[in-house]
């Protein structure tokens, strides 16, 4: 008759003496600037890449819909002029969306009024 043989017990890992893959390198020595994001990642104070002119947005509409004829919409207009409007219910949220695109014809940043001189 024979005996199963067992495994031998386990024994801890032995430590390396080179970092590992999930220790990050250390900077070198001529570079005294310290890492600022991680790598991969895109700072945000770089350009939007899709961004080819000098456009830039000015106001927001945010219209909430809901498909359901028992809920009441909402809307919200933005504008970096300072124009902060609400509305709620049928008839105020489509006079929002017309007042939201009226106020974009009118709006003093995006048709600044030429600087006028005065008179000495």
């Amino acid at each position: 008759m024979t005996t199963p043989t067992t495994p031998p017990l386990k024994r801890p890992t032995p430590t390396p003496d080179h970092p590992g893959s999930a220790t990050p390198p250390g900077a070198p020595a001529a570079s005294n600037a310290p890492k600022v994001v991680a790598e991969g990642v895109l700072p945000a104070l770089l350009p939007h890449p899709r961004s080819t002119d000098e456009r830039q947005p000015v106001a927001w509409l945010h219209v909430i819909a809901p498909p359901s004829w028992n809920t009441i919409p909402w809307a919200t207009s933005d504008c970096l002029c300072g124009r902060h409007v609400e509305a709620s219910g049928r008839r105020d949220v489509l006079a929002l969306v017309q007042a939201h695109n009226d106020h974009r014809q009118v709006c003093r940043l995006r048709h600044p009024v030429p600087e006028r001189r005065l008179a000495v």
